[in-house]
């Protein structure tokens, strides 16, 4: 049970392996592009070129959906980047239904835990699969496997490589259940949960009064999508890389500082950031000097 490119991994791996993947469930196509033509989810893209029939319920709870899920008789159910699911669905293999899920539980339990941890200046994370119980992601711990977060990794790179590990654990999971012979460890109760909520919009303003560093984690930690915005000149501009500036003593007016030519520096807290890589309302993507060579901002003092 998955939906997005991060899901596919593991799909893929299983199936690389020899498991017999009896049925997918994914979502339903959804309008894409210009024209807005429905697609399919990536996972059903790869499941399309394996043969492996599909199931795309609009509701979980369907009786419809429920029954053709049982007619598959599956031992044991994975999920990758799912949903909720309902308990009829999550108890109906005899194995159970594990998950595998993006960070180290109980820390960043949520939607969007690489996000979160890039954006709160963590150095590791890592990826865990459990079994599902009634409260998202409680269940108990099956294995766990750390990732090292690098100074200058953004949510692109990090998501690359926590899917692969991802599709591995999968993979050392359904072996060792297999076996019979794998750990159920109930989720500490730390007193510092940091949990992982859904992004919006407007959770990625960039908010310019806080320290350059906590700015420049914001920034990774959304980048290259949804992308941290802020206001430039009366527009939204979305920053997707930003650097460490030498701290400057030429006044400023403004917010920012520019020569027009190689640089846009913004006012933190403390110091200012360097803008490397953004995007224009109604603009493509570009480097720094290239946008300067178009932009017309008002000068800095």
């Amino acid at each position: 049970m998955g939906t997005p490119e991060f899901a596919v991994e593991s799909l893929q791996k299983l199936i690389e392996k020899g498991y017999h993947v009896v049925a997918v469930v994914t979502a339903p196509d959804k309008p894409a592009g210009r024209g807005l033509q429905l697609t399919p989810s990536p996972v059903k893209a790869y499941a399309l070129s394996q043969g492996i029939p599909i199931l795309q319920p609009e509701r979980l709870k369907n009786p419809q959906f429920l029954e053709e899920l049982k007619s598959y008789k599956a031992d044991l159910q994975v999920v990758v980047a799912f949903r909720m699911l309902p308990e009829v669905v999550w108890n109906m293999p005899t194995k159970g239904t594990f998950n595998l899920h993006a960070s180290l539980l109980p820390q960043y339990r949520g939607a969007a835990p690489i996000n979160w941890a890039i954006i709160n200046g963590e150095t590791q994370t890592g990826v865990t699969t459990f079994f599902l119980e009634h409260e998202i992601d409680t269940g108990k711990i099956i294995f766990q496997e750390i990732e090292p977060i690098h100074p200058d990794d953004n949510v692109g790179t990090l998501y690359e490589r926590l899917m692969r590990k991802g599709g591995e654990l999968v993979v050392r999971t359904v072996q060792a259940i297999e076996e019979g012979d794998y750990p159920q460890i109930p989720q500490p109760h730390s007193e510092v949960i940091k949990n992982a909520p859904k992004i919006f919009k407007e959770t990625c303003e960039i908010n310019w009064n806080q320290p350059t560093e906590a700015i420049r984690n914001f920034i990774r930690g959304l980048s290259p999508y949804p992308a941290a915005w802020t206001y430039l000149n009366g527009k939204t501009c979305k920053i997707f890389r930003a650097t460490v500036a030498e701290i400057s003593t030429e006044p400023s007016e403004l917010p920012w500082k520019t020569d027009h030519k190689t640089f846009l520096h913004f006012k933190t807290s403390d110091g200012w950031l360097a803008i490397e890589d953004l995007q224009l309302e109604g603009k493509k993507r570009m480097g720094i000097e290239e946008f300067l060579r178009g932009a017309k901002l008002p000068s800095s003092h």
